[in-house]
């Protein structure tokens, strides 16, 4: 009896085991669709919230007759203008939540970094013929990984202003407190396009998205981009009455 009884205790073992093992399984295949789901959510989610970004800074334009400045910082969000020009000269910093009244963290809970070309920030109303200071400009990444321009060099492919989310990976982004995202070993060697965006002004990338060690040149990149072009700034005034 009690030789049995080990036996059998012994087979309800081994079935548990294998009860788990097969549980384990499951669960893998469940929660790896959900993550993607999750990380997908969050992607669309910071999307919408710059898509509403855009309208914000567009009617911003429209009543102003200018653009906003940077935030005066990461824990105020009211644009950094003095005398009719951004504080300093200011052009690179936070996104100005508070003045457009936006979201100031994406998905991930980092703040929107921002960029705008100083002309289009100045009192009175700026001019669509020439600008202060260098201009944005947007670059891709074509076929061959070859780094090209989405805005042209001449004067009537003038961006106004950008705005970037630093994705999942948060590298060179910033939490809402303003402190920096710890960076990753190979930086910027491995995200070589995702440390322009961190530290330009002037110069942004916005392409595919990446994953880490993934083949393909400029290394892992999740940043989200948005930029407004000097055309859809220019009609969207001229559709408010705000230019001839």
């Amino acid at each position: 009896m009690t030789a049995r009884r080990h036996h059998t205790l012994g087979f309800s073992l081994v079935e548990l085991a294998v009860a788990i093992f097969i549980i384990a399984l499951l669960l893998g295949a469940v929660l790896v669709p959900l993550v993607t789901q999750i990380e997908q959510r969050q992607i669309a989610e910071t999307q919408k919230a710059m898509d509403d970004i855009r309208e914000a800074l567009l009617g911003f334009a429209a009543a102003n007759r200018y653009l906003p400045c940077p935030a005066v910082s990461a824990t105020n969000g009211l644009e950094d203008r003095a005398a009719g020009a951004c504080t300093a000269g200011k052009r690179q910093g936070f996104l100005p939540w508070e003045t457009l009244g936006v979201p100031r963290l994406d998905a991930w809970g980092r703040l929107y970094r921002y960029s705008v070309t100083p002309n289009f920030t100045l009192e009175p109303p700026f001019s669509f013929t020439g600008t202060t200071g260098p201009d944005i400009t947007i670059r891709t990444r074509n076929a061959a990984g070859t780094l090209v321009n989405l805005t042209p060099a001449p004067s009537n492919q003038i961006v106004p202003v950008v705005v970037i989310s630093h994705g999942k990976n948060g590298y060179g982004g910033s939490n809402a407190d303003g402190i920096a995202q710890a960076l990753p070993g190979g930086w910027p060697a491995n995200n070589t396009d995702e440390n322009t965006n961190a530290n330009g002004t002037i110069s942004f990338v916005s392409r595919s998205a990446q994953a880490a060690g993934a083949a393909g040149a400029g290394g892992e990149f999740d940043d989200q981009v948005l930029w407004i072009s000097r055309w859809v700034l220019l009609s969207r005034m001229v559709a408010a009455g705000k230019l001839p």
